[in-house]
């Protein structure tokens, strides 16, 4: 196995990403468009009305980030012409079986392509069930269905995550998930009869003429619902997980890679570092810090936070990709740092503190920012007390300023502090899973992968994904929070 040749490997291949908008994807072209901008062909599918609209988003939404800086530059005035002859956007959705497509387009793609990397996915913990479920759990299984398509297949990578495990405790190791599998026990979950409820319930909504606002609340709720029903934090995880089951049980004999990171941050290296985009699950932590709104918090100190900056995950799908085409079994990669370099919430907490209180925020009116080091409690029935008492004296003491005169000031004070609160219960209600996850990923799938490339001569300096060269002090001060204030805030 000469993992050495990446680059040739890249230059014969014609590659279909999927969700070719979303942050890993954008990161994944990049990387190999400046590895071997002589790569046979890309697809990139889109959800978009027409042709026409997938290249604007492709203009608009892909090649005109500041993450295409560096290939703009290495290649000059050659850059718009690598694009167009190198690269094919398709107006689709994986959502719908064939994702879409006029049967030309299925002619010419399961005739062209190699290799398929699903990307597409909606991250939302709380997305609306029916949503989540066309695009997580219906997505993967017609993505499967499309790749058995493709004449000359040589690998399907399924991107998912590594929280399918829901909120299981100790070592978690790279196994499959069974279709019908729970993680609390329970049977008779059947994924069909899933999407039928979740259909059946959109209907007799809209049979209703239910609002919109009310529709979108009530499928997020069925979504929270079925979850837990089975053992599963959100909905994503849960569609997620069920969209493993569809690959694992339609895959035959198709080779298939499933990757599941971690928590994705931003980038540690390429094409520079600290590109990040959208708000993830410790940067939406992390704004609200650095904005002054989270005076407490909810947190288990000793918890691990499993991160991987998204180059690195991108670096190891690339070489899992290599090593794995024309193989017909299933593999499953992790790819996290809690394994081998762990970092505790109560570290990350002391990290933003540092640099917060070093390079504070400035607001719209360019007056910095002070943030306290806040408090964070391990007690849910305090943190939940604490809460409801403040509510409670902010919503007393409003009522008495209303009745006084020139309390407008006070009152402007006072909405700010409740919309704080609002936000500190927001995001504990959403991230509580993980602010006391006691897992760790064992990555010994992932690990292999590395010391076999290096065996093989791996050029670390472009295709590096070993964690243990993250020094997580450095990546805080240095890049990810300096680069989360400058894209997120």
């Amino acid at each position: 196995m000469d993992l050495s040749s990446i680059n040739e490997f890249l230059g014969s291949k014609t590659i279909l990403i999927t969700g070719a908008t979303g942050f890993i994807a954008k990161i994944l072209l990049d990387k190999i468009l400046r590895v071997q901008p002589n790569v046979k062909k890309i697809y990139l599918l889109i959800r978009a009305r027409d042709a026409n609209g997938a290249n604007t988003r492709l203009q608009d939404e892909v090649l005109g980030k500041e993450l295409f800086n560096v290939l703009r530059e290495k290649m000059g005035p050659n850059f718009e012409r690598l694009i167009s002859d190198k690269i094919t956007p398709v107006a689709g959705d994986t959502s719908y079986e064939n994702f879409g497509l006029t049967a030309g387009q299925l002619t010419e793609m399961n005739e062209d392509i190699d290799i398929v990397i699903n990307v597409a996915a909606t991250t939302k913990f709380d997305e609306r069930y029916d949503v989540a479920l066309g695009v997580n759990t219906f997505g993967a299984k017609h993505v499967v269905n499309f790749a058995k398509k493709c004449a000359n297949i040589q690998l399907l990578i399924h991107v998912s995550t590594a929280y399918v495990c829901g909120e299981k405790r100790g070592l978690i190791s790279e196994k499959p998930t069974a279709m019908g599998e729970t993680l609390n026990g329970a049977t008779g979950l059947d994924i069909g009869s899933e999407m039928k409820l979740a259909e059946q319930t959109l209907m007799d909504l809209k049979a209703r003429e239910v609002p919109e606002k009310e529709i979108r609340r009530t499928m997020k709720i069925l979504g929270s619902q079925r979850a837990k029903l089975y053992g599963w934090p959100n909905t994503y995880v849960f569609t997620k997980a069920m969209g493993e089951m569809h690959v694992a049980q339609l895959r035959g004999n198709l080779p298939v890679i499933i990757m599941r990171p971690t928590i994705v941050c931003s980038t540690l290296k390429e094409p520079f570092p600290g590109w990040v985009e959208g708000c993830r699950t410790l940067d939406s932590v992390a704004v609200a810090y650095g904005k002054g709104s989270l005076k407490l918090f909810l947190a288990d100190g000793t918890s691990v936070l499993d991160l991987i900056p998204a180059d690195m995950f991108v670096n190891a799908m690339i070489v899992a990709m290599k090593s794995h085409v024309n193989q017909p079994y299933l593999t499953i990669y992790q790819v996290g740092s809690s394994y081998r370099n762990p970092i505790t919430f109560k570290e990350v907490h002391g990290t933003l503190y540092r640099y917060f209180t070093k390079n504070p925020w400035s607001n719209r009116e360019g007056i910095p920012v002070k943030i306290a080091e806040g408090l964070v409690l391990n007690n849910i029935l305090i943190f939940q007390i604490i809460i409801m008492v403040w509510q409670f004296l902010v919503q007393m003491i409003l009522i008495l300023v209303r009745r006084m005169a020139g309390g407008s000031n006070i009152q402007r004070s006072l909405f700010n502090l409740d919309k704080k609160l609002n936000i500190v219960t927001r995001l504990v209600d959403l991230y509580k899973p993980y602010l006391f996850f006691k897992g760790v990923f064992v990555d010994a799938n992932t690990e292999k992968l590395l010391i076999t490339a290096r065996d093989n001569g791996l050029n670390e300096d472009i295709f590096n994904f070993d964690p243990l060269s993250i020094n997580w002090n450095d990546y805080f001060i240095n890049v990810h929070l300096p680069s989360i204030v400058k894209y997120l805030f």
